[in-house]
């Protein structure tokens, strides 16, 4: 394949998902997080880590690790960045569609990088507050 066609000139990204996957914000790890959780998706083999910090059901603070593409990196950081400051409930319901919204959409081929930022945080969130009633928050599986 001549160098004309990578990824890039064949995916027309968005100029905020470029910007996201060179300057990411909330990328790296994270001291005693409230809850950790990984998920994977086994068809591309894209993997998210996401870390939480909640202070009275408010999220102070989250951090990612990304193991994939630019979309995955981008939509990390903007799920990242649309959750700091809400309440556990109000980040439950931020949807796929925000998500690809917030970085001006995303090529088709590449939403299942939205749906995997999504789906980590709802694991999280559900890791968080089955914590709540005595069970483990840290989780280190992926799906």
């Amino acid at each position: 394949m001549p160098v004309e066609f990578t990824e890039r000139s064949l995916l027309k990204y968005t100029q905020k998902v470029i910007e996201l996957f060179r300057n990411p914000k909330n990328i790296g790890e994270m001291e005693n997080p409230t809850v950790t959780t990984v998920e994977g998706d086994p068809q591309c083999g894209d993997m998210f880590k996401m870390y939480l910090k909640i202070e009275g059901d408010k999220i102070t603070d989250a951090k990612f690790l990304s193991f994939g593409c630019a979309a995955n990196i981008a939509t990390g950081s903007m799920t990242t960045e649309m959750i700091k400051g809400k309440t556990v409930d109000d980040a439950g319901k931020i949807s796929i569609k925000e998500i690809a919204d917030g970085l001006g959409g995303l090529p088709g081929l590449k939403m299942h990088c939205a749906v995997l930022a999504y789906k980590t945080l709802k694991k999280a969130i559900q890791e968080y507050k089955q914590g709540k009633s005595g069970g483990d928050q840290t989780s280190s599986k992926g799906s």
